[in-house]
């Protein structure tokens, strides 16, 4: 397996990540050293939380949490998965699937032997981490997610698969604009009327993110986290398909952070690859999802779900959780605002949740 590693020098001079790094070197199915980052901050002896990020970003994503969090003396573990951030980026398509990132970081789970935590999973961090609660149970104390799913869609209408792979496949060519104005159509996954019109809306997004072979994180990242001018992100984005990208004068310090951990679009891999991976239809990972929500069906721990609320891909993720795991009883579940990426417009809010939904359970 071809790994690509991203040079430290990278991610000099991005702000408020003061953050040492942690590294664990894991094993690939080919016996290949795949090298996982993770952050370790807040005291030794206080309770943990397990923040996993999503697509396509990385642990930078909980810098505005972190200090809130310590404050509350919670220890935070905050990974990144591989093919983001300070982790390594194996190269190629079929190095990536939902069931080799849950393996990877079951991995790091074991080797570093945590325990006693509480998980908290936004985006793919949802997916992976529930995954690894499922296969891990007795590390977990609590589960808070938000964002984010368990997808399982057994009962897509083979016509719908079929609709979706195709529109997948052809050569149709999709801006990054024509993608989130269809993206940004949805209400979450379902829907009396179409109950299967998010599923089309988000295939916009899966087309476009393989189709693009240097897809702009950065500018995608910053556009959900900060009020930008359309023609200044129309700008950058000329900026970078012109190779100018390091000295665009419209790039801002959260697009430069989220775009840091990938120098060339060869270390893209994991972002175009991974949002097609989504179980949205049926495919490979239907045994194992439905394994796992065995498992979260019997789960009695505490399980919140503290959500935005706004976000159109992931809208009324929680009604599925709420109506079948028994560990979300009682608990104060909530929706904060803040957009998909609500670890970053709401730190201090979404901290504040999650530190008592900790304390209160110890």
């Amino acid at each position: 397996m071809k790994i690509l590693r991203t040079p430290d020098h990278c991610f000099e001079g991005i702000q408020d990540y003061p953050f040492e790094p942690h590294y664990t070197v894991i094993k690939t199915h080919d016996g290949s050293d795949l090298r996982i980052h993770h952050l370790d901050e807040g005291p030794a002896d206080g309770p943990i939380l397990l923040a996993m990020h999503g697509q396509p970003v990385w642990s930078y994503l909980y810098a505005r949490m972190i200090p809130h969090l310590v404050k509350a003396g919670i220890r935070v573990i905050a990974p990144d998965l591989p093919g983001y951030g300070k982790s390594d980026k194996p190269a190629a398509r079929e190095d990536y699937s939902y069931q080799s990132q849950v393996d990877w970081m079951n991995q790091w789970l074991v080797q570093n032997d945590f325990s006693n935590l509480t998980f908290f999973g936004q985006d793919w961090g949802g997916l992976i981490g529930l995954r690894m609660v499922a296969d891990n149970g007795d590390r977990f104390d609590r589960v808070a997610m938000g964002n984010t799913g368990l997808p399982y869609s057994p009962d897509v209408p083979d016509s719908v698969a079929e609709e979706i792979l195709a529109f997948r496949a052809s050569s149709q060519r999709l801006s990054m604009a024509s993608m989130m104005q269809q993206v940004r159509k949805m209400d979450g996954f379902g829907g009396a009327e179409d109950p299967y019109g998010g599923v089309r809306k988000f295939a916009y997004w899966q087309k476009y993110t393989w189709d693009t072979v240097n897809v702009p994180a950065g500018i995608i990242a910053s556009s959900m986290m900060e009020s930008r001018q359309k023609l200044a992100i129309a700008a950058e984005l000329l900026m970078g398909n012109l190779g100018l990208q390091k000295v665009s004068p419209f790039r801002t310090d959260i697009s430069r952070a989220f775009e840091a951990p990938f120098p060339s679009a060869a270390f893209k891999m994991a972002v175009r690859a991974m949002p097609s991976q989504v179980p949205s239809i049926p495919d490979q990972s239907l045994d194992a999802q439905k394994k796992a929500w065995e498992f979260f069906s019997a789960f009695e721990k505490p399980f919140l779900c503290v959500g935005a609320g706004d976000d159109p891909v992931t809208n009324g993720f929680e009604k599925l959780f709420l109506a079948k795991v028994p560990g979300t009883k009682d608990q104060p579940h909530q929706m904060i605002g803040g957009g998909h990426f609500f670890q970053w417009t709401k730190a201090e809010k979404l901290s504040q949740v999650l530190s008592a939904f900790i304390h209160i359970c110890l």
